[in-house]
Protein backbone atom coordinates (compact mmCIF):
# COMPACT_ATOMS: atom_id res chain seq x y z
CA UNK A 1 0.00 0.00 0.00
CA UNK A 2 1.21 3.48 -0.76
CA UNK A 3 1.80 5.79 2.19
CA UNK A 4 -0.26 8.72 3.40
CA UNK A 5 2.24 11.23 2.03
CA UNK A 6 1.67 10.04 -1.54
CA UNK A 7 -2.06 10.63 -1.12
CA UNK A 8 -1.47 14.08 0.37
CA UNK A 9 0.97 15.01 -2.40
CA UNK A 10 -1.50 14.06 -5.13
CA UNK A 11 -4.28 15.93 -3.35
CA UNK A 12 -2.20 19.12 -3.22
CA UNK A 13 -1.16 18.76 -6.85
CA UNK A 14 -4.72 18.23 -8.10
CA UNK A 15 -6.32 20.68 -5.62
CA UNK A 16 -8.70 18.02 -4.32
CA UNK A 17 -9.30 16.57 -0.86
CA UNK A 18 -7.20 13.60 0.30
CA UNK A 19 -10.38 11.52 0.72
CA UNK A 20 -11.09 11.72 -3.02
CA UNK A 21 -7.54 10.65 -3.92
CA UNK A 22 -7.60 7.78 -1.44
CA UNK A 23 -10.92 6.53 -2.83
CA UNK A 24 -9.55 6.72 -6.37
CA UNK A 25 -6.63 4.58 -5.26
CA UNK A 26 -8.83 2.02 -3.51
CA UNK A 27 -11.17 1.86 -6.52
CA UNK A 28 -8.24 0.54 -8.57
CA UNK A 29 -7.59 -2.22 -6.09
CA UNK A 30 -11.25 -3.21 -6.05
CA UNK A 31 -11.16 -3.40 -9.86
CA UNK A 32 -8.02 -5.52 -9.58
CA UNK A 33 -9.79 -7.80 -7.11
CA UNK A 34 -12.78 -8.23 -9.42
CA UNK A 35 -10.48 -9.07 -12.31
CA UNK A 36 -8.73 -11.64 -10.13
CA UNK A 37 -11.99 -13.56 -9.61
CA UNK A 38 -12.49 -16.26 -12.24
CA UNK A 39 -16.27 -16.05 -11.81
CA UNK A 40 -16.38 -12.33 -12.53
CA UNK A 41 -13.62 -11.17 -14.84
CA UNK A 42 -15.30 -12.12 -18.16
CA UNK A 43 -18.94 -11.55 -17.26
CA UNK A 44 -18.85 -8.18 -15.48
CA UNK A 45 -18.70 -5.31 -18.02
CA UNK A 46 -17.28 -2.09 -16.57
CA UNK A 47 -19.08 1.12 -17.57
CA UNK A 48 -20.01 4.64 -16.46
CA UNK A 49 -18.06 7.70 -15.39
CA UNK A 50 -15.51 5.76 -13.37
CA UNK A 51 -14.78 3.66 -16.45
CA UNK A 52 -14.08 6.85 -18.41
CA UNK A 53 -11.61 7.95 -15.76
CA UNK A 54 -9.97 4.56 -15.32
CA UNK A 55 -9.84 3.24 -18.89
CA UNK A 56 -10.03 6.14 -21.34
CA UNK A 57 -9.02 9.54 -19.87
CA UNK A 58 -6.56 9.38 -17.00
CA UNK A 59 -6.90 13.13 -16.49
CA UNK A 60 -10.67 13.31 -16.04
CA UNK A 61 -13.17 14.03 -13.30
CA UNK A 62 -12.82 11.79 -10.29
CA UNK A 63 -15.63 9.35 -9.60
CA UNK A 64 -16.76 7.41 -6.56
CA UNK A 65 -18.85 4.45 -7.75
CA UNK A 66 -18.29 1.28 -9.75
CA UNK A 67 -20.95 0.44 -12.35
CA UNK A 68 -21.17 -2.91 -14.10
CA UNK A 69 -23.51 -4.67 -16.46
CA UNK A 70 -23.64 -8.29 -15.34
CA UNK A 71 -24.02 -10.84 -18.13
CA UNK A 72 -24.93 -13.72 -15.80
CA UNK A 73 -28.25 -13.10 -14.03
CA UNK A 74 -27.33 -15.65 -11.36
CA UNK A 75 -24.70 -13.20 -10.08
CA UNK A 76 -27.44 -10.87 -8.85
CA UNK A 77 -27.67 -12.86 -5.65
CA UNK A 78 -26.72 -11.57 -2.18
CA UNK A 79 -25.14 -14.82 -1.02
CA UNK A 80 -23.07 -15.18 -4.19
CA UNK A 81 -21.93 -11.54 -4.13
CA UNK A 82 -21.02 -11.60 -0.45
CA UNK A 83 -18.94 -14.73 -0.90
CA UNK A 84 -17.11 -13.30 -3.93
CA UNK A 85 -16.34 -10.00 -2.21
CA UNK A 86 -15.11 -11.62 0.97
CA UNK A 87 -12.64 -13.45 -1.26
CA UNK A 88 -11.82 -10.20 -3.09
CA UNK A 89 -11.27 -8.32 0.19
CA UNK A 90 -8.82 -10.96 1.42
CA UNK A 91 -6.89 -10.84 -1.86
CA UNK A 92 -6.77 -7.02 -1.76
CA UNK A 93 -5.47 -7.04 1.81
CA UNK A 94 -2.76 -9.58 0.97
CA UNK A 95 -1.69 -7.62 -2.11
CA UNK A 96 -1.95 -4.05 -0.82
CA UNK A 97 -2.75 -3.89 2.89
CA UNK A 98 -6.10 -2.14 2.27
CA UNK A 99 -8.62 -3.34 4.85
CA UNK A 100 -12.16 -4.27 3.77
CA UNK A 101 -13.76 -6.01 6.77
CA UNK A 102 -16.41 -8.62 6.01
CA UNK A 103 -18.83 -6.71 8.24
CA UNK A 104 -18.49 -3.72 5.90
CA UNK A 105 -19.57 -5.59 2.76
CA UNK A 106 -23.27 -5.33 1.94
CA UNK A 107 -25.58 -5.89 -1.02
CA UNK A 108 -29.25 -5.02 -1.51
CA UNK A 109 -31.34 -6.42 -4.35
CA UNK A 110 -34.19 -4.26 -5.66
CA UNK A 111 -36.51 -4.05 -8.65
CA UNK A 112 -35.72 -1.21 -11.03
CA UNK A 113 -38.49 0.87 -12.68
CA UNK A 114 -38.82 -1.80 -15.39
CA UNK A 115 -39.47 -4.45 -12.75
CA UNK A 116 -36.15 -6.22 -13.28
CA UNK A 117 -33.54 -7.01 -10.64
CA UNK A 118 -30.57 -4.76 -9.89
CA UNK A 119 -28.14 -4.63 -6.98
CA UNK A 120 -26.73 -1.77 -4.95
CA UNK A 121 -23.65 -2.75 -3.00
CA UNK A 122 -21.32 -1.05 -0.60
CA UNK A 123 -17.88 -1.84 0.76
CA UNK A 124 -16.19 0.01 3.60
CA UNK A 125 -12.44 0.34 3.55
CA UNK A 126 -9.45 1.64 5.48
CA UNK A 127 -6.71 2.82 3.15
CA UNK A 128 -3.50 4.85 3.31
CA UNK A 129 -5.04 7.71 5.31
CA UNK A 130 -5.76 5.21 8.11
CA UNK A 131 -8.77 7.14 9.38
CA UNK A 132 -10.42 5.82 12.52
CA UNK A 133 -14.11 5.70 13.25
CA UNK A 134 -16.60 5.01 10.47
CA UNK A 135 -15.05 3.74 7.25
CA UNK A 136 -15.26 5.42 3.86
CA UNK A 137 -17.38 3.45 1.40
CA UNK A 138 -17.45 2.58 -2.26
CA UNK A 139 -20.81 2.04 -3.93
CA UNK A 140 -21.36 -0.65 -6.55
CA UNK A 141 -24.27 -0.57 -9.03
CA UNK A 142 -24.88 -3.90 -10.74
CA UNK A 143 -27.53 -4.63 -13.33
CA UNK A 144 -28.43 -7.26 -15.87
CA UNK A 145 -31.15 -5.07 -17.39
CA UNK A 146 -29.04 -3.29 -19.99
CA UNK A 147 -28.79 -3.36 -23.76
CA UNK A 148 -25.17 -3.83 -24.88
CA UNK A 149 -25.06 -2.83 -28.53
CA UNK A 150 -21.35 -2.81 -29.35
CA UNK A 151 -18.65 -5.34 -28.50
CA UNK A 152 -16.99 -4.77 -25.11
CA UNK A 153 -13.23 -4.21 -25.02
CA UNK A 154 -10.37 -5.38 -22.84
CA UNK A 155 -8.75 -2.19 -21.60
CA UNK A 156 -5.88 -1.25 -19.32
CA UNK A 157 -6.76 0.46 -16.05
CA UNK A 158 -4.73 3.60 -15.32
CA UNK A 159 -2.96 3.40 -11.96
CA UNK A 160 -1.02 6.62 -11.25
CA UNK A 161 0.31 5.34 -7.94
CA UNK A 162 3.70 3.94 -7.03
CA UNK A 163 2.69 0.46 -5.88
CA UNK A 164 1.95 -0.92 -9.35
CA UNK A 165 4.94 0.22 -11.36
CA UNK A 166 4.50 -2.48 -13.99
CA UNK A 167 0.74 -2.13 -14.15
CA UNK A 168 -0.87 -4.91 -16.15
CA UNK A 169 -4.38 -4.48 -14.77
CA UNK A 170 -6.87 -5.11 -17.58
CA UNK A 171 -10.66 -5.11 -17.41
CA UNK A 172 -13.54 -5.81 -19.78
CA UNK A 173 -15.38 -2.54 -20.40
CA UNK A 174 -17.89 -0.85 -22.64
CA UNK A 175 -16.27 0.66 -25.71
CA UNK A 176 -16.09 4.45 -25.87
CA UNK A 177 -19.08 4.87 -28.19
CA UNK A 178 -21.23 2.65 -25.97
CA UNK A 179 -20.40 4.74 -22.89
CA UNK A 180 -21.12 7.95 -24.82
CA UNK A 181 -24.52 6.64 -25.95
CA UNK A 182 -25.32 5.36 -22.46
CA UNK A 183 -24.47 8.76 -20.98
CA UNK A 184 -26.86 10.52 -23.40
CA UNK A 185 -29.59 8.00 -22.58
CA UNK A 186 -29.00 8.48 -18.85
CA UNK A 187 -29.05 12.27 -19.25
CA UNK A 188 -32.46 12.07 -20.93
CA UNK A 189 -33.91 10.01 -18.08
CA UNK A 190 -32.44 11.50 -14.89
CA UNK A 191 -30.74 14.78 -15.94
CA UNK A 192 -27.99 14.50 -13.33
CA UNK A 193 -25.02 16.87 -13.22
CA UNK A 194 -22.43 14.17 -13.91
CA UNK A 195 -24.29 13.05 -17.04
CA UNK A 196 -24.41 16.58 -18.47
CA UNK A 197 -20.74 17.07 -17.63
CA UNK A 198 -19.75 13.79 -19.28
CA UNK A 199 -21.86 14.20 -22.43
CA UNK A 200 -20.47 17.66 -23.17
CA UNK A 201 -16.90 16.67 -22.32
CA UNK A 202 -16.99 13.52 -24.42
CA UNK A 203 -18.04 15.61 -27.40
CA UNK A 204 -15.53 18.42 -26.90
CA UNK A 205 -12.53 16.40 -25.73
CA UNK A 206 -10.17 15.94 -28.67
CA UNK A 207 -8.22 13.12 -27.05
CA UNK A 208 -10.74 10.70 -28.54
CA UNK A 209 -12.44 10.58 -31.95
CA UNK A 210 -15.68 8.63 -31.57
CA UNK A 211 -17.64 7.09 -34.41
CA UNK A 212 -20.86 9.12 -34.63
CA UNK A 213 -22.76 6.37 -36.45
CA UNK A 214 -21.99 3.86 -33.68
CA UNK A 215 -23.11 6.32 -31.02
CA UNK A 216 -26.36 7.07 -32.84
CA UNK A 217 -27.13 3.38 -33.39
CA UNK A 218 -26.32 2.54 -29.78
CA UNK A 219 -28.46 5.41 -28.47
CA UNK A 220 -31.38 4.41 -30.69
CA UNK A 221 -31.30 0.77 -29.58
CA UNK A 222 -30.88 1.69 -25.92
CA UNK A 223 -33.86 4.06 -26.01
CA UNK A 224 -35.96 1.43 -27.77
CA UNK A 225 -34.96 -1.15 -25.15
CA UNK A 226 -35.92 1.22 -22.31
CA UNK A 227 -39.14 2.25 -24.05
CA UNK A 228 -38.29 5.96 -24.16
CA UNK A 229 -38.07 8.55 -26.92
CA UNK A 230 -34.76 9.69 -28.37
CA UNK A 231 -33.71 12.79 -26.39
CA UNK A 232 -33.74 16.30 -27.84
CA UNK A 233 -32.91 19.74 -26.50
CA UNK A 234 -36.63 20.45 -26.27
CA UNK A 235 -37.31 17.31 -24.23
CA UNK A 236 -34.43 18.08 -21.86
CA UNK A 237 -35.52 21.72 -21.49
CA UNK A 238 -38.93 20.48 -20.34
CA UNK A 239 -37.47 17.83 -18.00
CA UNK A 240 -38.96 17.58 -14.51
CA UNK A 241 -35.46 17.59 -12.98
CA UNK A 242 -34.20 20.68 -14.80
CA UNK A 243 -34.27 22.87 -11.68
CA UNK A 244 -32.49 20.22 -9.62
CA UNK A 245 -29.71 20.13 -12.23
CA UNK A 246 -28.66 23.66 -11.32
CA UNK A 247 -29.26 23.26 -7.60
CA UNK A 248 -27.14 20.11 -7.36
CA UNK A 249 -24.38 21.05 -9.82
CA UNK A 250 -21.74 22.13 -7.32
CA UNK A 251 -22.84 19.69 -4.61
CA UNK A 252 -22.32 16.69 -6.88
CA UNK A 253 -19.28 17.77 -8.89
CA UNK A 254 -17.17 20.44 -7.16
CA UNK A 255 -15.39 17.91 -4.92
CA UNK A 256 -14.42 15.84 -8.00
CA UNK A 257 -13.17 18.65 -10.25
CA UNK A 258 -10.90 21.48 -9.13
CA UNK A 259 -11.78 23.89 -11.97
CA UNK A 260 -15.48 23.16 -12.49
CA UNK A 261 -17.27 25.57 -14.85
CA UNK A 262 -20.87 26.64 -14.30
CA UNK A 263 -23.86 24.52 -15.23
CA UNK A 264 -24.88 27.15 -17.80
CA UNK A 265 -21.54 26.74 -19.59
CA UNK A 266 -22.27 23.06 -20.11
CA UNK A 267 -25.95 23.51 -20.88
CA UNK A 268 -25.17 26.10 -23.57
CA UNK A 269 -22.98 23.57 -25.36
CA UNK A 270 -25.49 20.75 -25.30
CA UNK A 271 -27.26 21.79 -28.56
CA UNK A 272 -23.94 21.34 -30.37
CA UNK A 273 -23.79 17.75 -29.14
CA UNK A 274 -27.27 16.97 -30.45
CA UNK A 275 -26.60 18.67 -33.80
CA UNK A 276 -23.59 16.39 -34.17
CA UNK A 277 -25.42 13.24 -33.05
CA UNK A 278 -28.42 13.84 -35.32
CA UNK A 279 -26.41 15.47 -38.12
CA UNK A 280 -28.58 18.60 -38.20
CA UNK A 281 -27.62 22.24 -38.71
Amino acid sequence: MIDKQEIMSQARSLKLTPDIIEKDYVLNWVLAGICNQNNLRDTWIFKGGTCLKKCFFENYRFSEDLDFTIKDLKHLDVVFLHKEFVSISKWIYNQSGIEIPESNISFDIYKNPRGNLSVEGGIGYRGPLQRRGSMSRIKLDLTNDEKIVLNPELRKVFHPYSDLKNNKLMIVSYCFEEIFAEKIRALSERLRPRDLYDVVHLHLDKRWHPDRDKIFRSLKEKCEYKGINMPTIDSLSAHIYLRELSVEWNNMLAHQISDLSSVSWYWDRLPEVFRWIYQTT
